[in-house]
């Protein structure tokens, strides 16, 4: 994999730019859950090892991230991890079981639980660093994006025990234990922000916390009682001059505050159409978005009609950053998400600032 360039830098992406919204070459695209389970080369390299071991292993975080790079020439990588790990490298017992997700084996259930909590080391994050590092030297001018949880998923996965549709137990813990509620996400935050800030001075060139369940909240509560939480992610990441990319699931109610929780980039799902979301959000803000994944299980004549919709809707924002409404689902066949990223170079190149420097993807193995 050969270095990029010396004029071209990641810095220069039309990643970067659009989420800056500054002109582009061409709109770029990445996919959430891009690396993974709907690659063949991810289920033969991840055989027999866990998730959260494979999280914490340099080589395959490494190996991992770079697979769709190679394969569908995207326009961002983005940190292989997993929303938890913040709190499994802090030492909290949790175990991720195939078909359900992560399942805690303590959940947090009372104040003094909260208070019993243990905190992340960020002498425990050097695996990041390293992976980081590697990764940025094999992917030249193409931009890495850091990962992270958000809060509030955070202590919805700690205080339900696991995954949940009503997230009930959370929702009353969040009324009936106010000061608890806002230490619990004090120190979340505090661990989300450190996550992305070993990310960023490895040289990650841009950020997305993402927020699986935010969407569950009413916007009051999620103002009053999650969005300081978030924005203290951000405001953790001090003078670092990176976009930050803010994504939520079934928030469409609450897409002016996640903007106001220190977002240059909103992401949007599938629910809300992008110059509508545009409307919501409010000049001043890049989207990201925002296909149906389910939709790239569909005839190909359907998939080009829905990637030529984003693409226009998404002229609305002042930047725009096509992915999908969520993460790639496992049945995904990936020559189409090739496909699709070649379609949306095909309809954007040139219809944007040819002068924005191009760049070049890796295209050989890591090792």
């Amino acid at each position: 994999m050969s270095p990029a360039p010396a004029s071209v830098s990641p810095a220069d992406s039309d990643l970067v730019r659009a989420a800056r919204g500054l002109p582009v070459s061409r709109t770029p695209v990445w996919f959430m859950r891009q690396a993974g389970r709907s690659l063949p080369e991810y289920r033969e390299l991840r055989a027999g090892t866990k998730m959260l071991e494979a999280c914490q292993d340099p080589d395959l975080i490494t190996e991992i991230t770079l697979q769709p790079v190679r394969r569908h020439g995207v326009d961002a990588a983005i940190f292989f991890s997993d929303i938890v790990l913040p709190l499994v490298v802090a030492g909290i017992d949790i175990e991720i079981k195939p078909g359900i997700g992560p399942v805690i084996a303590s959940p947090v259930r009372t104040v003094a639980d909260v208070d019993a909590l243990p905190e992340l080391d960020p002498d425990a994050l050097e695996f990041i660093r390293t992976a980081v590092g590697r990764l940025v030297a094999e992917l030249g001018a193409t931009p890495l994006i850091g990962f992270a949880g958000a809060p509030f998923t955070l202590a919805t996965y700690l205080i339900e025990g696991g995954p949940s549709k009503e997230h009930a137990r959370t929702k009353a813990f969040m009324h009936a234990e106010p000061e608890a509620w806002s230490r619990l996400l004090e120190r979340l935050a505090v661990s989300s922000s450190m996550f992305l800030r070993a990310q960023v001075d490895a040289g990650a060139s841009a950020v997305q916390l993402f927020d699986s369940w935010a969407g569950v909240l009413s916007a009051v509560d999620y103002a009053e009682r999650v969005l300081p939480h978030s924005r203290a992610v951000f405001d953790g990441l001090g003078d670092r001059d990176v976009p930050r990319i803010h994504f939520g699931v079934g928030t469409g109610e609450l897409l002016p505050l996640i903007g106001q929780a220190g977002a240059d980039v909103v992401g949007v799902d599938w629910r809300v159409p992008l110059d509508e979301a545009a409307r919501r959000v409010g000049p001043g803000y890049s989207l990201q978005g925002n296909l149906d994944p389910a939709v790239l299980l569909a005839d190909r004549e359907t998939v080009d009609r829905e990637v030529r919709r984003v693409v226009e809707q998404g002229r609305a924002a002042r930047g725009h950053v096509f992915n999908l409404g969520h993460g790639v689902l496992p049945d995904t066949d990936p020559g189409v998400l090739t496909h699709v990223v070649e379609l949306v170079h095909e309809l954007t190149t040139g219809r944007a600032d040819p002068t924005a420097p191009a760049r070049a993807h890796p295209t050989t193995p890591a090792r």
